[in-house]
């Protein structure tokens, strides 16, 4: 199928359209030089990554501030430096601080010409909507983990996104769904038959940053570098 064969788009947020590696970094660092830490950010959001997986798979119907209050302690505890309360709040607060990547408006606005757009997100739905109010798109269904009660990459939240989608009277098979996460999101969708586009937001970078490795061969059916890169595929007709 070409891109352009597809329905519906269904997102991954934090990562995607939302940089939660900026958001999350810069209280991580804030955090670490105050403690003395000699990591760089990088390197926290590394060891900071797998403390929120764990919080969320530990914990999945936590609402995400207390998720991210979690991970914070946790990654404390890993590298042996005192959290305060307040250091944990300072994240589980942070989300609405978050920016958005600088071309995620422009491209969803410009996708939801072709489009449905649906929200499948690790968050609380206070979370999204602050996001949302940087991204300038409305969007035909939003998914949280808040409201569906688990975190990716549960199969509970690709479930529900196939039963709303359903709703929607999209067929399955015209859904797209567009991430930046192989764990969070490609590996589950792929494993279920479903089409992928990979945004490889740190495809200048090594490693894998506030993401876990996924730990999994997954290949998604396309990918880019950037959102804009994907709008401009889509508008062409070229793929």
């Amino acid at each position: 199928m070409k891109i352009t064969d597809f329905e519906a788009l269904s997102f991954d947020c934090y990562g995607t359209l939302i940089d939660w590696e900026a958001g999350i970094g810069s209280v991580l660092r804030e955090w670490a030089d105050r403690r003395n830490v000699n990591m760089s950010t990088e390197e926290l959001l590394v060891a900071y990554s797998d403390e929120e997986a764990l919080a969320e798979r530990n914990h999945p119907t936590d609402p995400y501030p207390s998720i991210l209050s979690r991970a914070m302690r946790g990654l404390g505890k890993k590298l042996n430096v005192e959290v305060k309360h307040d250091d944990a709040h300072a994240l589980a607060i942070s989300v609405p601080d978050w920016p958005a990547f600088p071309d995620s408006a422009d491209a969803l606005q410009r996708l939801a010409k072709h489009f449905k757009l649906i929200i499948l997100s690790n968050i609380d739905n206070d979370g999204f909507a602050a996001s949302n109010e940087k991204l300038g798109v409305e969007f035909d269904a939003i998914l949280t983990a808040e409201s569906i009660g688990s975190y990716k990459p549960s199969p509970a939240n690709f479930d529900a996104l196939d039963h709303h989608v359903d709703t929607m009277g999209v067929p399955r098979n015209k859904l797209l769904h567009v991430a930046q996460s192989l764990f969070h999101d490609h590996v589950p969708a792929k494993g279920r038959g479903m089409t992928t586009v990979w945004i490889n937001r740190r495809h200048a970078d090594p490693g894998w940053g506030a993401t876990p490795n996924p730990d999994a061969d997954v290949t998604p059916d396309w990918t880019f570098a950037s959102m804009a890169e994907f709008a401009d595929a889509v508008e062409s007709g070229r793929l």
